[in-house]
C-alpha cells in the first residue's frame, strides 16, 4: 500500500512533496519494525534529505527524521552514528523548543539508552537524570514516560550492582504503573519481572519467585503462555529454582 501511495504521489505531486515525503517515511517505519535495517535506512535517509531541502536542517520536522535514524543506527549496533545524529537531534531541539520540551526529553532519554548499551554508565545516568528531572517537571512524577525513566534508571543501577538504589527505582515504578495502567498492564509485569531478577541476584529467593510468579502469570493472561515474554520469565524460575536446589521444578 505505501508503495503504491509513493509512487502515485511521485507521479502526482514530484518526489519533494509533503505527502510524498511522508509516505517514504511511513515506509522506513514499516521496515525498521520488520527488522529490514538496510531499506530502513534507505527510506529514513531519503526522507531526511527531503525535509532539509523543504525546511531546512532545524526545523522540527526534519529533527524527527534526525531522531528515527539514531534509533535506526542504534538497533543497528551502529553506535558512533547513532550518538552523532542523537546529538544533532538534541541541539536542534534545544535551540527550537528549549532544553525541558518533550522532544528534547525523549532524545535525552535515547542518549542514556545508548550510553547504557556502550557500558558508559555514568554519562548514562546523567542523561536519564537529566530526563527524568524534565519528565517530572512537565508531566509530574507519576506520569508514563516519567515512569519509564524510572525504569531505565532502575535497570542501570542494577547493572552497576547499586541494588538498594536500583529497587527503590523499580519500586516507585511499579507503583506508578500500577495506578496508572493497573497491576495486569505488560509495562507493569516488565517491572515486577525485572524486579524478580534483582532480588535473585540479592539471594532473595522467596521474593524473586512471588516476582516471577506474578509476572508469569499476568504475561500468560495478556500475551498466552507461548509468548516470549512469557517464556522469559518461565526461564528465569527454572533458573531461581535451580540455584535453590529444586531439580524437578527446575527441569519441569
Amino acid at each position: 500500500m505505501y508503495r503504491r501511495a509513493w509512487k502515485g504521489q511521485e507521479n502526482a505531486c514530484g518526489p519533494d512533496q509533503t505527502l510524498t515525503r511522508a509516505t517514504v517515511n511511513n515506509l522506513g517505519i514499516l521496515y525498521a519494525d520488520q527488522g529490514k535495517m538496510a531499506e530502513a535506512e534507505v527510506m529514513y535517509r531519503r526522507a531526511l534529505e527531503g525535509y532539509e531541502k523543504a525546511w531546512g536542517p532545524e526545523h522540527t520536522s526534519t529533527l524527527d527524521r534526525v531522531n528515527k535514524l539514531g534509533n535506526l543506527y542504534k538497533n543497528q549496533g551502529k553506535m558512533a552514528k547513532a550518538e552523532a545524529t542523537y546529538r544533532r537531534a538534541l541541539e536542534g531541539y534545544e535551540k527550537a523548543w528549549g532544553p525541558e520540551h518533550m522532544s528534547t526529553l525523549d532524545t535525552v532519554n535515547n542518549l542514556g539508552n545508548l550510553y547504557e548499551n556502550q557500558g558508559k554508565m555514568a554519562e548514562a545516568e546523567a542523561m536519564y537524570r537529566r530526563a527524568l528531572e524534565g519528565y517530572e517537571k512537565a508531566w509530574g512524577p507519576e506520569h508514563t514516560s516519567t515512569l519509564d525513566t524510572v525504569n531505565n534508571l532502575g535497570i542501570l543501577y542494577a547493572n552497576q550492582g547499586k541494588m538498594a538504589e536500583a529497587e527503590a527505582m523499580y519500586r516507585r515504578a511499579l507503583e506508578g504503573k500500577e495506578k496508572a495502567w493497573g497491576p495486569e498492564h505488560t509495562s507493569t509485569l516488565d517491572t515486577v519481572n525485572n524486579l524478580g531478577i534483582l532480588y535473585a541476584n540479592q539471594g532473595k529467593m522467596a521474593e524473586a519467585e512471588a516476582m516471577y510468579r506474578r509476572a508469569l502469570e499476568g504475561k500468560e493472561k495478556a500475551w498466552g503462555p507461548e509468548h516470549t515474554s512469557t517464556l522469559d520469565t518461565v526461564n528465569n524460575l527454572g533458573n531461581l529454582y535451580k540455584n535453590q536446589g529444586k531439580m524437578a521444578e527446575a527441569e519441569a
